[in-house]
């Protein structure tokens, strides 16, 4: 996995620049070295949202331009039907307002909350929202595949999530260049890149993962001792 800092929107990004690409912060204000026409080329992968008032904050940042490829949501638990079809409520402009952007929605559910979500968004066909995993998961295997982005502390335990085959970006809160590329190496010695998960995933999505015998490993990804024993 990649680890890229995680910035406050108001932040100048020259600092940054060596260190792209990058996701924000969403602190309400958007320093203009963030403006895609003098960005000189940084990437902003996601924007992670206070989620407050998740559909003005989302209209704001899309009306920046930025290109974003995630926007991240915070989402509780919804406790009753009427929380329930007030996500919804909050999900539905978002689609509309994110299709054909190249953007899409990765909700960072509250603890616990996984199970609860996934069924709301089963009911309602909700196929094209993904996920943003944080050390609070519970159950990473039950968002394996809708798994976009993630994010840590410098002392997260990432080797779980490694098991699961996950190998895309993973934000590091970060104010400082200096700091994150110490904790962002130590990081990257602790967890190597992985190819395929340790384990295939029995569940996805709530679901039942079933095998498939027409599917099978080249002779170049199997061991010598496994060759020896075949």
């Amino acid at each position: 996995m990649r680890f890229v800092p995680l910035i406050p929107s108001s932040f100048d990004p020259s600092p940054w620049l060596l260190l792209g690409p990058v996701m924000l912060r969403w602190d309400g204000a958007l320093h203009e070295g963030w403006r895609p026409s003098v960005r000189l080329g940084l990437a902003i992968h996601a924007v992670h949202l206070p989620g407050e008032a998740p559909v003005e904050e989302a209209l704001e940042v899309l009306r920046h331009g930025l290109g974003v490829d995630f926007l991240v949501i915070p989402v509780r638990r919804p406790e009753n039907r009427e929380a329930g079809f007030r996500l919804l409520g909050q999900l539905e402009p978002l689609l509309e307002a994110t299709s054909g952007r190249g953007t899409k929605l990765a909700l960072r559910l509250e603890a616990g909350a996984e199970a609860a979500v996934l069924d709301l968004l089963r009911q309602a066909h909700g196929e094209a929202v993904g996920f943003c995993w944080h050390p609070g998961i519970q159950d990473a295997e039950l968002l394996a595949d809708r798994l976009w982005c993630g994010v840590c502390e410098p002392e997260t335990d990432l080797h779980p999530l490694q098991v699961l085959g996950y190998r895309w970006d993973m934000a590091l809160v970060a104010e400082d260049p200096d700091l994150f590329r110490i904790q962002a190496a130590l990081l990257e010695a602790a967890h190597p890149p992985v190819l395929f998960p340790a384990e295939m995933p029995t569940m996805a999505l709530g679901r039942p993962v079933l095998p498939d015998d027409s599917v099978v490993f080249g002779r170049h990804l199997v061991s010598d001792d496994q060759r020896d024993h075949s």
